[in-house]
């Protein structure tokens, strides 16, 4: 077999030392929203993939609808994700942080004092969330007005600024899984008639207006783009003209020379597949650094690559419970499975405690 997984790789101003990718996973590490220093140590310990990207982390205080997890807007977080940073870099590894704003996708519980649940409309999002007071139902967001849009874009940008002073080597933009960009893209969430809603055009121009921020703000090599078409997590669906808006959306963040686009295709956890007519759409669409997604093992990467339909493999779950993973994947060795009764709970068992052969 070949090794082309394990090959060097750049990606904008980066050398990546391989082209496995650990992709985020939301870990509920960070109480009051800022990450413990076990975060630092749970990152440090996977640094031999040629990129990590972190686990999802608001931009603004509104974006934080889910327990425990991060931000990246405060000085107090900045100073944090320093210490992150500095222990994947002292293992040779990159680093993004993945800027994730919950949305709809909140229970008002989960927010700090002041912050509110807001939406691209008021469409509440069916089920229950944990928070301190126990499983809650999902809050009504308020339909954001022109206003509310605009300082979202705002804090966006902001936090890609401070996450490269905390040493980060870039951010992606959570596009995916039904969180706030996502459900500006998608007819579910998104019933506006202004000029946020309707067209493929409009509904993609928050993602768009975010991405091109962000980009002016740190440079376009240094941002990505997650996109999960065909995801169903947190509601989301499709319309006659989802085909479209992804192609429209990977030509037009692909103009902005992003440094990558990363399709997710979750049809492993129960989602249907992404057609593979729409990933060629957007591969064909999208000239940069093309991220593959979903229950790759170490024969299906090399394949994929082989035959030139991406650049990079994402690994989720294995990463969790084999911090070695990359050594793993190139020797086939067995892999560690993961305890799914902590992936959201407190404290180094299920997190940092996972041996290193």
């Amino acid at each position: 077999m070949s090794q082309r997984l394990f090959e060097q790789f750049t990606l904008g101003r980066l050398t990546l030392k391989n082209r496995v990718v650990m992709a985020p996973m939301t870990r509920s590490r960070s109480p009051g929203n800022v990450p413990a220093d076990i975060v630092a140590t749970y990152y440090g310990q996977r640094a031999t993939a040629g990129l990590i990207i972190t686990e999802g982390t608001s931009p603004s205080p509104n974006g934080l609808g889910y327990a425990n997890i991060p931000g990246v807007f405060s000085a107090s977080q900045g100073a944090a994700w320093r210490k992150v940073t500095d222990a994947v870099h002292a293992g040779g590894g990159a680093i993004f942080v993945q800027l994730m704003h919950t949305g709809r996708a909140t229970q008002t519980a989960n927010l700090p004092a002041g912050a509110r649940a807001i939406g691209a409309s008021a469409a509440t999002l069916e089920g229950e969330t944990y928070t301190p007071q126990g499983m809650l139902p999902y809050s009504t967001p308020e339909v954001m007005t022109t206003d509310d849009i605009a300082a979202a874009i705002t804090e966006f940008e902001n936090a890609a600024a401070l996450a490269i002073e905390s040493g980060f080597d870039g951010v992606e933009i959570h596009g995916a899984n039904g969180y706030l960009v996502d459900q500006f893209l998608n007819t579910v969430t998104n019933n506006r008639t202004d000029t946020w809603g309707g067209s493929v055009e409009n509904r993609a121009r928050f993602a768009l207006e975010v991405a091109r921020r962000v980009s002016a703000r740190i440079g376009a090599d240094r941002v990505g783009l997650r996109v999960s078409p065909y995801g169903v997590f947190n509601g989301m669906g499709t319309d006659a003209e989802h085909d479209a808006l992804f192609t429209y959306l990977a030509t037009e963040v692909g103009k902005l020379g992003l440094a990558y686009i990363h399709v997710v295709d979750h049809s492993g956890m129960g989602a249907p597949p992404v057609p593979e007519s729409v990933k060629a759409g957007i591969r064909g669409a999208f000239k940069g650094t093309y991220i593959l997604s979903g229950g790759y093992d170490a024969a299906r990467a090399e394949a994929d690559l082989a035959a030139g339909l991406g650049e990079l493999v994402a690994y989720g779950r294995p990463f969790i419970s084999n911090p070695t993973l990359v050594e793993k994947l190139r020797t086939g060795a067995e892999l560690r499975a993961p305890d799914f009764a902590t992936f959201y709970t407190p404290g180094a068992a299920g997190y940092t405690d996972y041996p290193s052969e």
